[in-house]
């Protein structure tokens, strides 16, 4: 007696072509979701991710109406993967809607303490022992008699530049902005022309993550094109189109009418506060 074992050897092709046909539709989506994870890509279209996205729950509806176990486990799966795709989009918008703010940045009372060389080449060459808060309102120029004041000028040689001490917290705090905006140190090196020299190697040795077409050396700063400028001195806000944020100084400490940071962590939580998602 034999028995035909046909149709137990026989491939269930519909059911090949349904695994098959899953396999695809939900493989499709995972190079979408490397490109999005990796470069914060927005490419996709909302409204294509919406309706396909609601054409999978209908699929899956479907299968579960025919009780195809392809179309389920396919359709089950691909809309979570379009749920995935959308949801890291939507995320990736957010953060190319807070888009790098250019910063510009002084350097001499802001981020190197220029006063405190000066009044220590001041207090040494008379005998004086002049500090900062005696300055109240005032530059050394002004303050000093008019006798010293050739002599003020003589101490800004290109050594006056070399050895500057950091303000603290600066660098970290200056190395976090460059991570979420473009920063770049603007000096106004027109006042001694032997600077330049000088503090570019001072930035190098202190600031190597800023980059030296970052560093401009100008007089007027109101050609700089950037977001927010940072300085001591208000003079140099006014044909600045940005918005200015005064470092408080001993000179600048009676001024007014300008937002203003005392401190390298006050700079810090002014942009952190621009960074912070708003809540809809």
């Amino acid at each position: 007696m034999s028995y035909d074992t046909g149709d137990a050897n026989r491939l269930n092709w519909p059911l090949v072509t349904g695994i098959a046909a899953a396999l695809c539709t939900t493989l499709a989506f995972v190079p979408q979701l490397f490109k999005i994870e990796k470069r914060r890509s927005t490419e996709l279209s909302s409204a294509m991710l919406i309706i396909y996205l609601g054409g999978q729950v209908l699929w899956l509806s479907y299968g579960i109406m025919l009780r195809s176990l392809p179309l389920i486990l396919a359709n089950a799966t691909s809309t979570v993967l379009v749920y995935a795709v959308s949801a890291r989009k939507g995320a990736a918008a957010k953060r190319t809607a807070r888009r790098r703010l250019r910063i510009a940045i002084d350097m001499d009372e802001v981020m190197a303490d220029a006063l405190a060389e000066h009044l220590r080449r001041y207090n040494a060459a008379f005998g004086t022992q002049v500090r900062a808060a005696d300055l109240r309102g005032q530059h050394l120029s002004s303050w000093a008699p008019a006798a010293h004041r050739d002599s003020l000028d003589d101490m800004l040689d290109a050594s006056f530049f070399a050895d500057l001490v950091v303000f603290p917290d600066c660098q970290k705090v200056i190395r976090d902005l460059t991570a979420d905006h473009d920063v770049y140190i603007v000096t106004a090196a027109m006042d001694v022309p032997t600077s330049f020299d000088a503090k570019f190697r001072w930035l190098q040795r202190h600031f190597p993550f800023i980059p030296p077409d970052n560093i401009v050396f100008c007089g007027d700063k109101g050609i700089i094109d950037a977001d927010y400028l940072i300085d001591d001195r208000p003079r140099h806000f006014a044909r600045f189109k940005g918005h200015g944020l005064l470092y408080s100084a001993p000179h600048n400490i009676d001024e007014s009418g300008f937002s203003r940071v005392s401190s390298w962590q006050e700079v810090r939580a002014f942009f952190a506060r621009l960074d912070r998602p708003r809540s809809s």
